[in-house]
């Protein structure tokens, strides 16, 4: 089980939901603790969240357990960790590997590997709360949360924009601005189930680039999404005439250097409201993104 305590804190009594949410307790997330098992207590009885608790009495949270889902498949191959705590965990994932299980790739995803390190360090739960998610053929960090709680702590950051995503690019072509905000819907192409497309009816969707670079057939570029669109960086790309190096869905794979779209997230930055800081984590540039941007910049 994994629980937590508060004080309260202040010169006036409260109810206990206050002070949970205070913590980042959601209401969402307080109908799952009801009606799911969980447990609230105030000096270890279990009380109702409308009780009123005093300053200096300590109020607990029991999560309601995880159903652990069978039909992930348990995978130990290899992880590339780079930061865990109790609650979080970001990994650095390789280009061609799948974030998530689908029928195309049921065994060894992302979310496999996570399942069987959270087995193999006996964690209290071992479901894969996937917070951010990337392309197959994208390489860099993605951030998990280890239970339910966690998750929808990062999904309010998410929503409020907290949660920062870097990400290095190489585009095709010579970007004449040195930075620019792309402020274009997205929505899915008529002719594809896959391909996304800049289109009037399309979801919200903002990127933001600076020009790191630039040769005669090349842009480097640092981009920071201010959505979660699917291939929005891709889609936003092409849609000023720059798709990206490699990309064989909205441009073309003829780049020698490498063989997906040059695009990787390099950097992922989150507040650690248990520890009470910002965490920043940075994914080293793979060896095929920094050949592309060598010979396609420098050379």
């Amino acid at each position: 089980m994994i629980n937590f305590k508060w004080t309260v804190t202040g010169e006036s009594p409260v109810h206990v939901r206050t002070v949970l949410m205070a913590h980042g307790v959601t209401r969402t997330f307080l109908k799952r603790v009801k009606f799911h098992g969980g447990i609230i207590t105030l000096d270890g009885v279990e009380v109702r969240v409308i009780a009123m608790a005093q300053p200096g009495q300590m109020v607990g949270l029991q999560l309601p357990p995880e159903q652990a889902n069978d039909h992930v498949a348990t995978s130990f191959k290899p992880l590339d960790i780079l930061y865990e705590d109790p609650h979080f965990l970001v990994v650095n994932k390789p280009a061609e590997m799948a974030s998530v299980p689908s029928h195309l790739y049921p065994d060894d995803t992302l979310a496999n590997r996570v399942k069987g390190h959270l087995t193999a360090i006996h964690a209290p739960s071992t479901v894969t709360h996937i917070v951010t998610r990337l392309d197959r053929e994208t390489s860099g960090a993605v951030l998990f949360a280890k239970h339910h709680f966690a998750h929808s702590i990062l999904d309010k950051q998410l929503k409020d924009h907290a949660l920062d995503k870097r990400y290095i690019a190489l585009a095709t072509g010579r970007i004449p601005v040195d930075h620019q905000l792309i402020d274009q819907p997205i929505g899915r192409a008529a002719d594809s189930f896959i391909k996304r497309t800049v289109r009037p009816d399309g979801r919200s969707a903002q990127t933001e680039f600076w020009v790191r670079g630039r040769s005669r057939s090349a842009t480097l570029l640092a981009l920071k999404l201010h959505t979660g669109r699917t291939h929005q960086i891709r889609v936003h790309c092409q849609s000023i005439g720059h798709p990206l190096v490699g990309d064989w869905l909205y441009g073309k794979q003829t780049n020698p250097w490498i063989h997906r779209q040059a695009l990787h997230c390099a950097r992922l930055r989150f507040y650690q409201p248990f520890l009470g800081k910002w965490i920043t984590c940075y994914a080293p540039l793979p060896d095929d993104m920094a050949a592309v941007i060598t010979n396609e910049l420098i050379n």
